[in-house]
């Protein structure tokens, strides 16, 4: 059998006396989507900037193809980076305000040494392959719709060719018509390349439409994983029933409400 792409043992992040993330194991094949779901403050995000070394962990492993990278330090890191990029939650507080889409995406390129033309005519492809046209393409951020600035975050993403793409909340500032485009849009990219999506989500809906395998997390800590449709189905955990339950009710998710709310899904009382 060959190795998973990534592969989390027990995870650790501590900030002072608080563990944001507990213990997290979880492993990821390639050109496969795993979902990370669960409330907000569960963890997830930190799991995601672990796993692309925003932050340091405390302890565990994060290997990423055969590697682990989790103690790199930096001059080590750099060349594994394209390996692994990510997509934020806001695409215009992550794309440079001065910059027009073409060289926002042309950037990467240039990064990896190709020539300026070749960057641009490269970064132009990918542009097209995400839905902008080429009459867009010297536009800056502001001068896009929320779901066009998401596509030029992916389109950025895809410019270092990267093995894993970890998105990050990447659908949810997105109103529901585009948001179905956005998801559609990575499964074909998925399906053309072969890449793999780590997807943190609060939306249960998102994950049971794009994702293979699901891991719940519950105050840092794995309660449930297994196959998406089998656990979304069939909760194994009363916390990922709740989820189920709560997620009828978006604010709660997305902690517009107090989170009492799930703990009386799981009661199965009315919030």
């Amino acid at each position: 059998m060959t190795a998973p792409l990534l592969a989390v043992q027990d995870l650790v992040v501590q900030y002072g006396s608080l563990r944001a993330v507990d213990g997290v194991s979880f492993t990821l094949e390639r050109g496969r989507t795993l979902a990370v779901v669960g409330e907000s403050g569960c963890g997830k995000s930190t799991i995601a900037a672990a796993i692309v070394r925003l932050i340091r962990p405390t302890s565990g492993r994060v290997v990423l193809d055969g590697q682990d990278i989790s103690a790199l330090p930096e001059k080590h890191l750099r060349p594994l980076r394209h390996k692994v990029q990510m997509v934020f939650q806001d695409p215009y507080g992550s794309l440079d305000p001065h910059q027009t889409a073409l060289r926002i995406v042309a950037e990467p390129l240039r990064l990896r040494g190709r020539d300026r033309a070749a960057c641009l005519r490269e970064a132009a492809v990918l542009l097209d392959r995400v839905g902008l046209p080429a009459g867009t393409h010297d536009r800056r951020p502001a001068e896009f719709s929320g779901g066009q600035r998401q596509r030029i975050g992916i389109a950025r993403a895809l410019a270092s060719e990267p093995e894993l793409l970890v998105c990050d909340e990447a659908t949810s500032a997105l109103d529901v018509s585009v948001q179905a485009q956005v998801l559609r849009l990575l499964r074909e990219i998925q399906r053309d390349t072969g890449v793999a999506y780590l997807f943190i989500s609060h939306n249960l809906g998102v994950v049971k439409e794009i994702s293979d395998d699901v891991v719940v997390l519950r105050a840092g800590r794995v309660v449930e994983s297994g196959v998406t449709e089998r656990v979304l189905a069939a909760p194994a955990e009363p916390y990922t029933l709740a989820l189920r339950r709560a997620a009828l009710d978006p604010q709660v998710m997305t902690g517009r409400k107090p989170r009492a709310l799930v703990a009386a899904a799981m009661e199965g009382r009315q919030a």
